[in-house]
Formats: structure tokens, sequence, C-alpha cells
């Protein structure tokens, strides 16, 4: 650690509702584990919460050593409500006494939420969380979205959000909302993204096995770990470095370096194994950043250009015209 200096530690709890989807739990939060080991900047300070001291899984796992609801959150703490299921497994009948205690427990962190989140702290949900955060009416005047299954549900209990339907992850203001399941992981990277860099999201979606970022923008899959299926080390260690910086002035001499070979051998590997050419990847990376921007922020084009790594706008549209066929207008206007 350089100087000596402490690393900025980032308060979260993780809400352990009765019946917790086990993977709404270790996806994002093993995303936080592996982003502390990639860097010394920052850390993730996780604990974890809720209306009792131990619950069953939906695999039928039981989760103990959990935190009763504390009465205060600090001020720039970030707190993160699980989904849960119906029926957790090896349970094909749950007695109404377990009934009753789960419902009473979501009840407990409902008005637990309702009283602990206030402005500075930022809620993520993921899946059916979302439900326990409308319930207690902190979704209202947000844009959010939950599993599709809980769609409907998630309209009836927040009428006055604007519930998407179509979205892996939305992220508005201090309100974080997830589709469900593995896109909590998403939403967790793009999370560490921002915090500690796009280099620790890489580092860290490359030892999960899962894309870099889908965006909470797109449905579909994300480019950023786009000719990634090999296990060259040495272009993996360029492609490291174009994504951690795609706005960076890469040239092949310069990734060649990165690579520990020579700029011929780096551009006849790099085809090899990807199947495109150093300058198209970078290109690739460049889009796929600008298209973040376009989709989830109001920059004009010639600021997105900048940041992107292009000499100008007009650069950047014809970069992006080979690879998408509605202009970054069309983008932004769908997305808003």
């Amino acid at each position: 650690m350089t100087g000596g200096a402490r690393p900025r530690a980032i308060p979260v709890f993780m809400v352990v509702p009765p019946r917790a989807l086990l993977l709404d739990i270790a996806g994002p939060m093993e995303v936080l584990r592996k982003a502390n080991l990639e860097q010394d900047t920052l850390r993730y300070e996780v604990r974890y919460i809720g209306a009792a001291t131990s619950v069953r899984s939906s695999v039928g796992l039981a989760i103990a050593g959990i935190e009763p609801l504390p009465t205060r959150l600090p001020d720039d703490a970030l707190v993160v409500v699980s989904g849960a299921t119906d029926q957790t497994m090896n349970a094909p009948g749950t007695p109404d006494s377990a009934v009753a205690e789960d419902a009473e427990g979501a009840a407990m962190i409902i008005a637990w939420l309702r009283h602990a989140i206030r402005p500075g702290i930022r809620l993520m949900t993921i899946c059916s969380g979302a439900l326990l955060a409308a319930r207690a009416g902190l979704l209202d005047g947000y844009d959010c979205t939950t599993h599709y299954a809980t769609i409907a549900e998630l309209r009836r209990c927040a009428p006055q959000a604007r519930v998407c339907d179509n979205r892996l992850y939305i992220e508005d203001r201090d309100r974080l909302s997830s589709a469900g399941i593995t896109t909590g992981i998403d939403l967790m990277l793009a999370l560490v993204a921002r915090e500690a860099g796009h280099g620790v999201a890489l580092a860290v979606a490359r030892y999960l096995v899962v894309y870099l970022r889908r965006s909470g923008a797109d449905p579909q899959l994300s480019p950023w770990l786009e000719g990634r299926n090999h296990i060259h080390p040495a272009i993996h260690r360029a492609q490291d470095a174009i994504t951690a910086d795609p706005a960076r002035n890469w040239s092949v001499a310069k990734l060649a370096d990165v690579a520990a070979t020579s700029p011929r051998n780096l551009s006849r590997l790099f085809n090899q194994q990807t199947g495109l050419s150093v300058t198209d990847y970078v290109n690739r990376m460049r889009i796929a950043l600008a298209r973040e921007l376009v989709a989830g922020s109001r920059l004009d084009m010639e600021t997105i250009a900048e940041r992107t790594g292009f000499a100008s706008p007009r650069q950047l549209r014809r970069a992006w015209n080979r690879l998408h066929v509605i202009p970054p207008s069309a983008l932004r206007t769908q997305f808003r």
C-alpha cells in the first residue's frame, strides 16, 4: 500500500430475508470479496443482517451468523437486499407456523428499511428484494426493475415507481435494482467498475468466468469480453490493458510491450486468437464504453468522443455505425 495510506472503507449491509435466494447473496458478495483482493485503495466491509440469526436458504442450506438489523446505518452505507423464494429445496410442505414466522420476518425487514434508509445511503435490491423495498415505500419516484416473474407484483406494490421489465439492472440516483439472480453479479460489477476501476472489474469478472459487464441498459450480452474465448496469456495481457483504459492511445508497439512480445508477433497472435486486428479490438472496446455513456449519461457527443479515445465525434460515429444499426441519438432516446 503506497505511503502507508489506509484504504477507504465502504460499509455494506447485506439484508438476508427468510427463504433467501442463495445466489442473490453469494454472487454479489463474491464480487466484493474478489474486488478487495485486487486492489488496496478501497475495501468493502460486508456485514450480514436480518430479522433472524439464521434462515433457511432457497437450496435448503441454513444461513447462520446473521446480525440483528442495526438501529442506525453509517452515512455512506450500501444496503443490499436479497430476493427470496416461495419454496425452498427439500421442503415440499411448509408448516403454517413457519409461514407465519417468515411473514413476520419480512415485515420486520420492511419496517427497518422504511426507518433506516435515508438520503446518502444507497439501496440495492437483487431479484425480488425489490418487493421489500417497494413495500417500504422506497422506490416511489425511481426507475427500478426486478425478476420478470415479479414485475407485475412490483407494479402493484410501488404504483409511483417507474418499473422497467426489459432491463438487467437499473441505477437511478441512490436506488439500484437488478432483474434477478445472476444479474446481481452484473450490477455489482458495474458498481466496482465505477468505484475501483475497469481493470479491477475485469479481473473480478475473469475470476468468476462471467462477462465483465452486461450493460443495465441492454438485455444483450456485453462486448467487454468479446474475443476472450482463448487461453493465450500474452493476448489476455494486451486485452486487459485495453479494457482497463480504452481511451488511451494504444499503438501495436505499446501493447507489444504490455504483452512482452514483438509488435509483429502480437499482431499475428491477436488475429489468430481473437479473430480481430488490434485496431478493430481497440475500437470495439471504445464503442462499448461510448455506448454505456450514451445510454447512461447526458454527455454530448464531443465529450463522449474525448472520453473514449476518438479524435472527433465524426470519427466516433463512423466507428459506431460499423457495429450498431441505430445511431447514438436514437439509442439515448430509447433508454430515456
